[in-house]
């Protein structure tokens, strides 16, 4: 979507400035905390996620553990059900075991299916536990796409996470962030699910584009009807109590300066290395002299070490592609600002067929930038990240970001 470095450059170098004013905001109150607590240190970036943490508990009086015991495995599945049918018109049933072949027995299968027509979308399968040999983190994938070019061939879709499954019978607790990565892949999950195109090399997308879906859909995590019908205890069947909502609510900015440092600084990275002649190159001092120039704070350190930045180097896939996460959640916090202006909120129903419509079922086969238009009336405005993240709204005459980046320029 950004078309040009230049462009993506711009966005990040504007927010940039605000990240970098929030961690020293972030890095005063931890050290506040240690001189305190006589720790006769200055903090370092060794120190950043420990001390990060006391101050998490210092001024939102928050505490994860607390949190997790309202975040079952099974209750946020249905959760992500209950979304998707919502938004998405989708129903999930189960296929009986033995029926679909799985490449291990942990794997559970669901028919998709839409609600209202009771056409088949395919399969979605989950596969949520850790085990030796499986590859580490979370993600999603489908064995096929849909596509009509020769015959209808419906999706064949999972998502995978490495979760440690419990005894039998016993629930399976996830952090805040885990709940949030698992509505996240279930974001490119309908994304692929939702497809409509006939050819199948239209079922990709580009990398400034593709996180959008998913960052989108972590938002209804936090929406009234998710809390109410599907965070209850594991223990006692308790609703998650209204004062700890509203603490993870207004700690959502936390550690934002961490958060958007850490990673920009490789995004920032990525860019210079795509723009520079790599010739004579030396890439430690290369490193150390554009964070010197960056201004990179002393307390924290690049995400990705340039000698070990494998999305950039191992495939084209992230070349020069780094900044995407950025841009797509400049997408996702103007798109998310159109749902919590609508009369029906998150589960507004027109507004949820000109997302499904427009962004959705489309995948590749329309401009991105132009389909955002139709879905917004309008181009993504740069003003409603920096609010989403807690940070000032710098003065400055353009506020759209991805202005006039149709396909044809």
């Amino acid at each position: 979507m950004a078309k040009t470095p230049e462009r993506a450059l711009e966005l990040m170098e504007t927010v940039w400035p605000a990240a970098l004013a929030r961690v020293k905001e972030e890095v005063a109150d931890m050290q506040a905390i240690a001189d305190a607590e006589g720790a006769g240190i200055t903090i370092e970036p060794w120190d950043y996620r420990y001390y990060a943490e006391k101050v998490r508990k210092a001024k939102y009086d928050l505490d994860s553990d607390e949190v997790k015991q309202y975040l079952q495995l099974d209750k946020l599945r249905e959760a992500m059900f209950f979304v998707a049918g919502e938004l998405f018109d989708f129903t999930f049933n189960p296929v009986p075991e033995g029926s679909v072949p799985v490449f291990h027995e942990d794997v559970r299968v669901w028919e998709v299916s839409k609600k209202t027509s009771g056409d088949l979308v395919g399969l979605w399968y989950l596969d949520p536990y850790a085990r030796t040999g499986k590859r580490s983190g979370a993600w999603a994938t489908t064995y096929r796409g849909h596509e009509t070019f020769d015959g209808k061939k419906t999706v064949l879709g999972s998502n995978n996470s490495n979760f440690i499954k419990g005894a039998p019978g016993e629930a399976v607790l996830v952090s805040w962030d885990d709940a949030s990565t698992l509505f996240h892949e279930f974001g490119h999950a309908l994304h692929y699910l939702s497809s409509s195109v006939a050819y199948p090399t239209l079922n990709g997308g580009v990398r400034d584009y593709t996180e959008f879906q998913s960052q989108l859909l972590e938002r209804w995590l936090l929406t009234d009807e998710v809390i109410d019908r599907f965070l209850v205890h594991h223990e006692t069947g308790d609703p998650i109590p209204d004062e700890l909502v509203a603490k993870i609510k207004k700690a959502k900015a936390f550690n934002q300066g961490f958060a958007t440092t850490e990673y920009l600084a490789c995004a920032l990275m990525d860019m210079k290395y795509h723009m520079m002649d790599p010739a004579g190159l030396d890439v430690d001092a290369f490193e150390r002299a554009a964070l010197t120039e960056l201004r990179m704070p002393d307390e924290i350190p690049m995400r990705h070490r340039s000698p070990q930045f494998g999305h950039i180097f191992n495939n084209e896939n992230y070349a020069a592609g780094y900044y995407g996460y950025i841009w797509a959640d400049v997408l996702t916090a103007d798109a998310a600002e159109a749902f919590q202006q609508a009369p029906g909120g998150f589960y507004d129903k027109d507004m949820a067929n000109k997302l499904v419509e427009n962004l959705f079922t489309v995948r590749n086969a329309v401009d991105p930038a132009e389909a955002y238009r139709t879905f917004r009336g309008r181009d993504p405005e740069m003003e409603a990240l920096m609010r989403d993240r807690g940070f000032p709204i710098p003065r400055r005459q353009e506020s759209a970001v991805v202005q006039g980046s149709d396909a044809g320029e």
